[in-house]
C-alpha cells in the first residue's frame, strides 16, 4: 500500500482508556507495517468535560508503550495545528462551503424546542430526529429570530439515500437515510461538532484508513455524507469490536484498572502490555503469543483483526506480564523497582554502588515470582523486615515440637558461623539437617517460617546472603518467642 495515513485522536477528557490505547496500537501498528504515516491528534473542543493535565498524561502514556507518532502537537507536520481548539477559523470555513452549496443551514430551534420536538416524536413512537423547521426560513425569519438574541447553529442536508459503508473489518454495512435526520455540524458558540470536524481534520491531513472502535460505526454514514457534499473521497474505514469484561459487558472500573497510566504506576512493563493489548482481537499467523515489537509490525494486518469482542483477562495479562519480567535484564528491572523500593523506606534515594548490587540481587531473587514490579516491593519485606509476623497460614509450622526443634537446631547453628562463613547458607543447612534429623519439606520449611515468617518466598540462599548472619539469627529467635507464646496460651 502507499501514502498509507492514519491516526488516533483522543479527547483529552480523562486518561488514556486500555480500549482507546488497543485502538491507538493497531493504527500504529498498520502505519508501521505499511511503512505509512501515525499522526497523533487531540480532539479538545469539549470543553465542559476537558481535564487539563489530561493531554500531557495521554502524551506520556503513548511515549511510555512506545507508540512514537510521525506528526502531532507537540513536533508539528505539513497539516497543522493538530489540536481541533487550534482549528475553530477551519471548520467555519468548510462550514460556509456547505453553506453556500445548500447542503447546510441556519438552525435557530432552541434546546426546549429541540426537547419538546423529541417527546412528541417518542409518544408517536417515531425515531427521534430533526424535523427540518429551519431549512427554509426566509432571510426576514432569520433576522427576526436574531432579534430575539438567538444564536444559530448550523445543520447537515441529509438527503434521503441510503449510505453503504465497505468496512475493513465487518465487510459492508448499509444504513438508511432516513433514519439519520439532519445533523448539527457547527454549535451555536462556534465549535465543530465531532462527526463535522473529524471529517475536516481527515480531509485535510489526508488520512487514508480510519481504524476504530466499533461505538463509532454509526458516525460513519455521517461522516460519509458530509465528504460526498465536499466533493471529497472518504478513507477506508475499519470498526473493530469493543473490549469486554470476563463477565461479557463493557470493560469498566468494576473489573479493575481501566487506563493504561494505572498499569504504568503499577510497574507493568510497557512491551508486557502493549503485546497484551495486540492480542485483543488480533492473532498472529502462526499464534504466537508472546511477540516482541518487532514481530508484531512484521505479522500485523488488518485481514487477521476479529469481528468478535475481546475479553480483557487481568489473570491472562499477569501471566503475560510475568513472562516479560522473567525475561527481563536484571539492571533494567531493578532500575524499573527502585521507585516502589524507596517509596517503602526499603532503599535510599540515593545509592552507592555495593547498594545498588544488593538491590539488584534483591530483585533478581523476586524476579520469577513476580508479574508486575510493584509486587517486588510487597516480597522484598522479607530482606528488611527484622521482626517478620507468622501469617495464618505460616502458623502450622509454630506448632510442633518437631518443627520448633529444627528452628532451635539453626539458632544453634547460625550462632556458630562468623559473618564471614554464612554466604549462601549452604552449610547452615547442612548442620541443622544433622542436628535435627529432619529433610525435605520437615527441613526446609520451619526454617523459612523461622527466616521470613511465610511459607513461600525467595530461596533461602538468597536470605542467608542478603540478610546476613545477625539479622537472620535475630529473626529466629523473634520468631522461637512466637512460638513459645502460642505454646503457653494452648
Amino acid at each position: 500500500m502507499e501514502n498509507i495515513r492514519v491516526r488516533f485522536a483522543p479527547s483529552p477528557t480523562g486518561y488514556l482508556h486500555i480500549g482507546n490505547a488497543r485502538t491507538a496500537l493497531f493504527n500504529w501498528l498498520f502505519a508501521r507495517h505499511h511503512g505509512g504515516r501515525f499522526i497523533l491528534r487531540i480532539e479538545d473542543t469539549d470543553l465542559d468535560r476537558h481535564v487539563a493535565e489530561a493531554e500531557e498524561v495521554i502524551i506520556q502514556d503513548f511515549a511510555w508503550l512506545g507508540l512514537d507518532w510521525d506528526e502531532g502537537p507537540d513536533r508539528g507536520g505539513p497539516y497543522g495545528p493538530y489540536r481541533q481548539s487550534e482549528r475553530i477559523a477551519i471548520y467555519k470555513e468548510y462550514a460556509r462551503r456547505l453553506i453556500d452549496c445548500g447542503r447546510a443551514y441556519y438552525c435557530y430551534c432552541t434546546p426546549q424546542e429541540l426537547e419538546h420536538s423529541r417527546q412528541m416524536m417518542l409518544s408517536r413512537g417515531q425515531t427521534p430526529q430533526y424535523e427540518g423547521r429551519c431549512l427554509h426560513l426566509s432571510e426576514d425569519q432569520k433576522r427576526a429570530f436574531e432579534q430575539e438574541g438567538r444564536r444559530p447553529s448550523v445543520r447537515f442536508r441529509v438527503l434521503e439515500e441510503a449510505v453503504v459503508v465497505q468496512d475493513l473489518i465487518r465487510g459492508q454495512v448499509s444504513f438508511d437515510g432516513q433514519t439519520i435526520g439532519d445533523f448539527i455540524i457547527l454549535r451555536s458558540d462556534g465549535r465543530a461538532a465531532y462527526n463535522f470536524a473529524v471529517v475536516v481534520d481527515d480531509l485535510l491531513m489526508k488520512i487514508s484508513h480510519v481504524l476504530r472502535g466499533e461505538d463509532h460505526l454509526s458516525n460513519t454514514p455521517k461522516q460519509i455524507l458530509i465528504y460526498q457534499a465536499l466533493g471529497a473521497q472518504p478513507p477506508q474505514f475499519g470498526h473493530m469490536p469493543m473490549i469486554l469484561g470476563p463477565d461479557r459487558t463493557r470493560l469498566s472500573k468494576r473489573h479493575g484498572a481501566t487506563s493504561v497510566s494505572s498499569y504504568r504506576q503499577k510497574g507493568y512493563l510497557p512491551e508486557a502490555i502493549m503485546n497484551y493489548l495486540a492480542l485483543l482481537g488480533w492473532s498472529s499467523p502462526d499464534e504466537k503469543e508472546i511477540l516482541s515489537r518487532e514481530e508484531l509490525i512484521q505479522n500485523f494486518t488488518v485481514e487477521r483483526m476479529s469481528k468478535s469482542a475481546a475479553i480483557f483477562d487481568l489473570t491472562k495479562l499477569n501471566w503475560m506480564s510475568g513472562c516479560y519480567i522473567r525475561q527481563a535484564d536484571r539492571k533494567r528491572l531493578t532500575k524499573e523497582c527502585l521507585p516502589f523500593l524507596q517509596e517503602r523506606g526499603y532503599i535510599d534515594r540515593q545509592l552507592t554502588d555495593r547498594e545498588m548490587s544488593r538491590a539488584e540481587e534483591i530483585v533478581g531473587s523476586l524476579q520469577a515470582k513476580v508479574s508486575y514490579c510493584a509486587q517486588v516491593a510487597d516480597l522484598a519485606s522479607v530482606y528488611f523486615d527484622d521482626t517478620p509476623s507468622v501469617d495464618q497460614e505460616s502458623r502450622i509450622w509454630l506448632e510442633t515440637n518437631e518443627s520448633i526443634a529444627v528452628m532451635q537446631a539453626l539458632e544453634e547453628v547460625l550462632e556458630s558461623f562468623s559473618a564471614e562463613e554464612l554466604g549462601d547458607g549452604h552449610e547452615v543447612i547442612k548442620g541443622v539437617q544433622d542436628k535435627s534429623g529432619q529433610k525435605g519439606k520437615k527441613l526446609y520449611m520451619p526454617m523459612r517460617v523461622a527466616l521470613t515468617g511465610k511459607m513461600s518466598g525467595p530461596e533461602l540462599g538468597a536470605i542467608f546472603s542478603l540478610v546476613g548472619r545477625e539479622r537472620c539469627l535475630s529473626r529466629v529467635k523473634h520468631i522461637l518467642s512466637l512460638a513459645e507464646q502460642l505454646t503457653k496460651h494452648e
